[in-house]
């Protein structure tokens, strides 16, 4: 016969496999306990739970390899991804348009959007589109335009002009370097002209990137510092002081 407690960590495992991420609250709601039995179980159990942020999440998606949806995208710095998207979710509001970047970098802050949150999202990644499909509380606007492999995402006239007609509230921006004085970087240069777009046009603007992306510059500058209500990692919100 299962035991309750045997039950109770094959229940949470069995959520994680289907959302991936749940809240402490959620999954204390879900198997009927307290958030201390959760925790409890999380950290007897340290093979298959990690805990990161008050959410709970598979083991593999913090200590593994995880494929990401973006072809070739070796990603050394999952958790501290994962992590800088847990503490960037407490902007995210119920019945709000938000904009989702492209890249890797902010592909977990869809874990963290509230099941109890009517949301809008805008993207322009098929990566990120992929993502929020799967999520019945959230409607999806995808930016078109030509196609880039190298990003998975589009660019051009009609999508900027798309963002004339959308009214967003909280945009998340990644780059691929952060530099106190020439301010937030990216790889390819025909994501610029789309996040500087987003960012004059949204009423918040948060720039989420992991520890390892502060004091580099990447080949397009987009936005100063000065731009971002707050620039957002791992370790919460950070002053830019980069890693020695």
């Amino acid at each position: 016969m299962v035991s309750r407690k045997a039950k109770r960590i094959r229940d949470l495992s069995e959520a994680l496999t289907e959302r991936r991420v749940l809240h402490l609250r959620d999954a204390a709601l879900l198997l009927n306990v307290s958030e201390m039995t959760v925790r409890r179980d999380v950290a007897e159990n340290p093979g298959q739970f990690g805990y990161l942020g008050g959410h709970i999440v598979p083991v593999a998606d913090i200590d593994g390899d995880v494929p990401y949806e973006l072809a070739r995208a070796a990603d050394s710095h999952a958790s501290a991804k994962r992590e800088a998207c847990a503490r960037a979710a407490k902007y995210i509001r119920r019945d709000e348009t938000i904009f989702i970047d492209c890249g890797t970098t902010l592909l977990s802050l869809i874990d963290y959007i509230p099941d109890d949150y009517s949301i809008t999202a805008v993207c322009y990644a098929l990566n990120v589109a992929e993502k929020l499909t799967r999520r019945a509380n959230v409607s999806v606007v995808m930016l078109g335009g030509l196609y880039h492999p190298s990003s998975a995402s589009f660019s051009g006239a009609s999508g900027l002009d798309t963002l004339n007609y959308l009214g967003i509230n909280t945009a998340f921006i990644s780059a691929a370097g952060v530099d106190l004085n020439r301010g937030a970087t990216c790889a390819h240069f025909h994501e610029a002209p789309v996040k500087q777009k987003v960012i004059s046009l949204a009423q918040k603007s948060f720039l989420v990137v992991d520890r390892s992306k502060l004091g580099k510059i990447k080949p397009a500058f987009f936005a100063p510092i000065g731009a971002f209500q707050a620039v957002i990692t791992e370790e919460g919100e950070t002053d830019i002081t980069y890693p020695q």
